[in-house]
């Protein structure tokens, strides 16, 4: 298995991250609307991009979160589809990883 203490440590900071990026888009989604009716339109199309990323942020730091849970519960690095190990190599590139290689391209198969 890999060093799970140094992919424990980059979530934490990950997590951290996003957590303040929402805290920023959360802040930039309130402010006050232009008075301008076309700037008020620009405003809008700029909100549906920071609600896509903010969206995205909100997933990741929710695979980081269950990623840190199996970490806490000694699940860490195994498959919840099949049992079976995580290549370390995996779980480098995408620490939150929850399935092996196996099991995620079977799932993408499916669609």
């Amino acid at each position: 298995m890999s060093d799970h203490n140094k992919l424990r440590d980059w979530m934490l900071n990950r997590r951290d991250e996003l957590s303040e990026r929402l805290h920023n888009i959360k802040k930039d989604v309130t402010r006050k609307a232009s008075a301008d009716w076309s700037e008020q339109a620009q405003e809008r199309e700029n909100d549906e991009v920071i609600d896509a990323l903010g969206n995205e942020a909100k997933i990741e730091l929710n695979k980081i979160n269950l990623a840190l849970d199996r970490m806490n519960n000694d699940d860490y690095g195994y498959c919840v589809g099949c049992g079976g190990e995580i290549a370390p190599a995996r779980l480098e590139a995408m620490p939150y990883a929850d399935l092996c290689i196996k099991c995620a391209e079977a799932r993408d198969a499916r669609g």
